[in-house]
């Protein structure tokens, strides 16, 4: 298995109509992303939360997501939902995802067959990234 991920994306005003489907559904499809799990978070405007597996949502709801290739499985406990949860807005929803970056494991395997390891890893956040890269085109 390559290296699993987690994010949460939150959408305000529990407006989630499923723009992000393509995108995964490329991302599946070309052996991108593997998708472990999927729940779908919805904070009230009095703060209640309640939370559903994609398996668990209406028929109708989860049609845009027949044909995400993945396995969606209860990977995400109560306590990971509800401390996601806290971070959501109230009147909002949030979809969590956990994915399987599959494209990584090619450069897994040859480095455990060189006879590596992992040291170190880490996500550098986007933010740091460009101004990393805007000082280093001033300095160009």
């Amino acid at each position: 298995m390559g290296p699993v991920e987690y994010l949460v994306v939150a959408f305000p005003g529990n407006q989630f109509r499923g723009e992000i489907v393509p995108a995964l559904q490329e991302l599946t499809k070309n052996g991108t992303i593997r998708i472990i799990d999927l729940v779908f978070i919805r904070k009230d405007a009095d703060g209640t939360v309640t939370w559903e597996e994609l398996s668990n949502i209406p028929v109708q709801e989860a049609a845009p997501f027949d044909d995400l290739d993945g396995e969606v499985d209860y990977l995400l406990n109560e306590d990971d939902i509800i401390l996601e949860a806290e971070k959501l807005q109230p009147n909002s929803s949030g979809a969590a995802l956990v994915f399987e970056h599959v494209w990584a494991t090619r450069l897994r395997d040859a480095v455990v067959n060189a006879g590596g390891h992992l040291v170190d890893n880490d996500r550098v956040p986007a933010a740091v990234v460009e101004a990393a890269m805007k000082a280093v085109a001033l300095t160009e």
